[in-house]
């Protein structure tokens, strides 16, 4: 087993830390405990309970915090080991998940490499010649990615991603757990921090301003006249992908693994030099969840659990993460 000091741990946390979560909440605590093991800790406090009432995006979460760790660790010749569940109340604000030790001697990840430049792309895809490699690449690289590439089944697609979003968005309790994880401005004082700005949105600060009434104090108006849905459509950047693929993973899988495996998929799509977007209402959404089992034949055991549109992005890209500070993750 090798020993965590202080500095390493630091240094493998500032890398885990750039896991995806929901909402950008990050609810993923490190502590490292007595028999010098290391324990990953769920921030209790940490949730967006109407977008994900029974829990199970913030598990996820975790499961990708996870897999981030692992990456870390990778990338220094280390592995995790040992790994147990603990589901241990620490504290009001803090229950550790599971614990692990850390060994030596372990042969590179290939996706590690790809932790620093994975984000997500909220623009418009660039329109390319048809190159069926980088989509090949992920479909041999991962049995869990469906990946649809007709443009007339991405374009109907499109409108069922902007029809399963505004249902959730027409909920006023939704909206303002949105808005409230949404950092619109850049005074706002956790704009580098978590939650969903406007660089992150790819919004302009007019767009930003729009949004912000739009699902805040104009929505019901606008929705009366019928403009609401208009102009938080979402259609012509997911019309513009390149191929809609489908994330799914077995029925009954526990969601710690689900979200390392979530990860991984996501690092494989950076690496066939390809950007996404999850479009997580589309796997939310029931009715929508399950046209796209049909269109992807997606089998009876397996859970859709998430959607992503995936290209080439309209301009070069500059992957920046919004992340807590190191400090506070460890406790």
């Amino acid at each position: 087993m090798s020993e965590l000091t202080p500095d390493l741990l630091r240094e493998l946390v500032a890398e885990a830390r750039l896991a995806p979560s929901v909402h950008n909440i990050q609810p993923t605590r490190w502590r490292l405990l007595g028999d010098g093991r290391l324990a990953l800790v769920d921030a209790t406090a940490v949730r967006a309970p109407v977008a994900d009432p029974a829990g199970h995006d913030v598990l996820v979460s975790h499961g990708a915090a996870l897999e981030g760790m692992s990456l870390a660790l990778n990338r220094r010749g280390l592995a995790i080991t040992a790994m147990t569940t603990i589901e241990q109340t620490l504290s009001p604000q803090f229950a550790a998940l599971c614990s692990f030790a850390i060994r030596q001697g372990v042969a590179p990840d290939p996706l590690a490499g790809h932790v620093a430049h994975r984000m997500s792309w909220r623009g418009k895809f660039v329109a390319s010649p048809d190159d069926p490699a980088p989509l090949v690449q992920l479909a041999v690289a991962r049995d869990d990615l469906i990946c649809i590439c007709h443009r007339q089944a991405i374009a109907e697609i499109a409108g069922w991603a902007d029809q399963a979003e505004f249902s959730f968005v027409h909920g006023d309790d939704y909206r303002a757990e949105l808005l409230d994880w949404m950092r619109l401005s850049p005074s706002h004082p956790h704009y580098l921090l978590d939650g969903l700005n406007r660089d992150a949105l790819a919004m302009s600060a007019v767009e930003a301003t729009a949004a912000r009434f739009v699902l805040g104090s104009l929505f019901r108006p606008l929705d009366r006249l019928g403009l609401a849905a208009a102009l938080l459509a979402d259609r012509a950047k997911t019309a513009s992908a390149s191929a809609i693929v489908l994330f799914c993973r077995p029925v009954g899988e526990d969601p710690l693994t689900t979200g390392r495996h979530f990860y991984r998929s996501w690092l494989e799509i950076d690496r066939a030099g390809l950007v996404a977007c999850p479009i997580s209402a589309l796997a939310d959404h029931p009715e929508f969840n399950d046209r796209l089992r049909k269109l992807g034949k997606v089998g009876a055991d397996l859970r859709l659990v998430n959607v992503f549109r995936v290209g080439r992005p309209a301009k070069p890209l500059k992957p920046r993460h919004y992340r807590l500070p190191v400090d506070r993750l460890i406790v």
